[in-house]
């Protein structure tokens, strides 16, 4: 499976094995994604091939976290002294394959943003006034 940042300066190739993915919502991860939590996929350090290898930035005395200092996307969570890494899910091209299985860092999970199911949706598509800046900016419609 192919994936990477934003602006695509960092690209990967991985082999993955299983649909399987998990949500971390420790602090730590809270404060990488800037969000209540975030989707990864585990998988062997050697199933990644690199295009251009990732910034990285030491979150803990015991852990890295690999990013793109053009775009800001978070890519990476690992140990530098274990053979397995975590991919954002959201970095990969298309993250509709994985289901999550799991909860880590469940001591900071904030329950309401868990079922989200019975919340009102909108699609980008069908929101007017981005449609409009997105046309006035780039000439082209708003991509789904």
């Amino acid at each position: 499976m192919t994936g990477g940042c934003a602006c695509g300066r960092i690209r990967y190739n991985a082999e993955v094995e299983g649909d399987d993915a998990y949500l971390c919502h420790c602090r730590m991860c809270q404060r990488a994604a800037g969000s209540v939590s975030i989707a990864f996929k585990n998988v062997p350090k050697a199933s990644v091939r690199w295009e251009r290898e990732p910034d990285y930035f030491q979150s803990s005395p015991i852990a890295r976290r690999g990013y793109c200092c053009q775009c800001g996307t978070s890519l990476t969570f690992e140990h530098p002294d274990h053979d397995k890494m975590d991919l954002t899910v959201g970095s990969f091209d298309d993250p509709s394959r994985f289901v999550p299985t799991a909860h880590f860092g469940s001591e900071s999970m904030h329950r309401a943003w868990i079922n989200t199911e019975n919340l009102h949706e909108q699609k980008a598509t069908d929101y007017q006034p981005l449609n409009e800046r997105w046309l006035k900016a780039t000439g082209k419609p708003t991509p789904a």
